[in-house]
């Protein structure tokens, strides 16, 4: 019996055919790799309305160059608004940043300007405008309406706030001097602060011109005014008066300030009149209060020192002062009525900054220790408008500063017509005083008793040897002239008068050498004091 054997052969080598499906996996994996590093990203954006947008058709564009496409648009959850979801290029990735903005450009016809008109053609497309924030973001907010300002551009952009809207809203011209140096981009009304808030750009390098000391007013219109000179018209350029603008400048008198940054706050003001009132940015506070009546200070009565106004009257604080007194228990007394003044460091030619605040503080400091007082002066004695003085005063007793709620007060003296009516009124009160009724008494007395005198000498008169006296006086008083005559140079009496009195002078000189010779030598009576020799006689011849 035959026993086969089996045969065996080694195995096939690998097939070829297997190649295929290992290419097409590599190049599967390939493909996968490449599309995921070449992808763009994929972002959404929010809008009120989907007016413009088309899925699959609405393309988005940056400088006229398609960056991607619209996928979807959809409704957000709350149902008031839209999201698109957007597929962008991978080279549109550097510029997502988180400032980035998108709007839909269609053809719009607005007071000042036309655009969009190649849409009318071409379709509504997506505009992106890159910003400079942080990169990464992949949800945006649309906006509503396109920028006024290109992104990047280069100048400043600032914020303005007004108490009430004017006629200025978004795309007015900013203007300086009436030229036209850029425009206002949005206008926003906010319940927080009840404000109205304004955004502006100012281009380069117009962006120069702002500093910290610059004033904004609303130029839109045409302003008329009266004087006694005449009227006054003032207007902006043409297109501020037809869509209104903003303009800016620093005021008359006002040093230029130092630089400000982006995005820096400042006031809109009504009109270039409203910034002559309150030309200046910084001041402080005072508090002066008075015992005498403070009518005819009204609020804006002007605060000088030594005839130079350094700020105005802010307000009469009696409700304040009231609510003090009430606390203290002191409400049944007078008590003086305290005025809040503002004063600026710009008016005494100071710096318009926050360091002049402080030196002006600082001087009225030393100034109080010094005398340093404020008074309520009359302005108008027509009117009976008034006004604070601040002054030094030499004879005013020792006074600090003091403080009433968060104010710092100045010391007061009453001056002018007010020391003068108080000195008046001490006078009719020491007046008033007097004893006037029985003074009158007595002099009606006094009249009384001179009534009865005058009549006596009436009675006098009428008598007959009285009325003798006049003729007797006359008699006597001739007597009187005839011995007098008797005493002239001429007389005999005069002359011999006088040749005796010369014997009594010669009498009196003789007495006074004998008076004088007995007291040198007492013996001179009887004994000559210098004997005289006896004479020799002569010898006859």
């Amino acid at each position: 019996m035959t026993i086969d054997q089996a045969d065996i052969s080694p195995g096939r080598k690998f097939s070829g055919i297997w190649l295929i499906p290992v290419l097409a996996l590599v190049l599967g994996i390939y493909m996968v790799i490449d599309n995921w590093m070449n992808e763009g990203p994929e972002i959404e954006i929010s809008f009120s309305t989907a007016d413009g947008l088309e899925q699959g058709k609405t393309k988005v564009k940056y400088r006229d160059v398609e960056m991607g496409t619209v996928q979807s648009v959809r409704l957000n959850d709350k149902f008031d608004g839209v999201i698109a979801s957007v597929k962008l290029d991978r080279q549109a990735l550097p510029l997502l940043r988180s400032d980035t903005r998108f709007w839909v450009v269609t053809a719009r016809v607005g007071a000042d300007n036309i655009s969009g008109l190649d849409t009318l053609l071409s379709g509504a497309y997506l505009q992106l405008a890159p910003g400079t924030g942080e990169e990464g973001a992949r949800r945006f907010v649309g906006l509503e309406h396109p920028p006024l300002t290109p992104a990047g551009a280069p100048g400043l952009r600032l914020n303005l706030t007004s108490d009430k809207a004017t006629s200025v809203t978004a795309g007015d011209t900013v203007l300086y001097k009436g030229y036209k140096v850029g425009r206002v981009e949005t206008m926003e009304f906010k319940p927080a602060d009840k404000l109205v808030h304004y955004q502006i750009f100012i281009d380069a390098p117009y962006h120069e011109l702002v500093n910290s000391n610059v004033r904004f007013w609303d130029a839109s219109g045409v302003s008329l005014s009266a004087s006694a000179s005449g009227f006054k018209v003032q207007t902006g350029s043409l297109e501020s008066i037809i869509f209104g603008g903003v303009s800016f400048g620093v005021p008359e008198g006002v040093k230029d300030g130092g630089p400000v940054a982006a995005n820096s706050d400042f006031k809109l003001y009504p009109s270039y009149e409203d910034i002559l009132k309150n030309p200046f940015k910084y001041g402080t506070y005072y508090v002066v209060s008075f015992s005498q009546s403070v009518k005819g200070l009204l609020p804006g009565a002007p605060v000088e020192f030594r005839g130079i106004q350094i700020g105005k009257v802010d307000r009469i604080m009696l409700k304040e002062g009231q609510a003090l007194k009430l606390r203290s228990g002191t409400e049944g007394e007078g008590s003086p009525i305290p005025v809040l003044i503002y004063v600026e460091p710009g008016l005494m030619e100071l710096p318009d900054t926050k360091a002049s605040i402080d030196v002006l503080r600082r001087g009225v400091t030393r100034g109080v220790q010094d005398g340093l007082r404020a008074s309520m002066e009359s302005g108008n004695l027509l009117t009976g408008a008034k006004y604070i003085s601040i002054d030094f005063y030499a004879d005013t007793p020792p006074a600090t500063e003091g403080s009433f709620l968060e104010y710092t007060t100045i010391p007061t003296v009453e001056t002018g017509l007010t020391q003068l009516a108080q000195s008046v009124n001490s006078i009719l009160h020491t007046i008033d005083e007097l004893p006037i009724a029985e003074t009158v008494a007595s002099t009606n007395s006094a009249l009384a008793s001179l009534n009865q005198s005058l009549a006596s000498l009436q009675t006098l008169m009428a008598n007959q040897s009285t009325q003798q006296l006049p003729m007797q006086l006359d008699q006597t008083l001739q007597e009187l002239r005839d011995a007098i005559s008797t005493l002239s140079p001429d007389s005999e009496a005069y002359q011999s008068l006088n040749s005796s009195l010369l014997s009594l002078n010669r009498t009196m000189g003789n007495l006074e050498s004998l008076t004088r010779t007995l007291a040198e030598k007492p013996n001179a009576v009887l004994v000559s004091p210098d004997p005289v020799p006896d004479p020799i006689p002569e010898v006859k011849q």
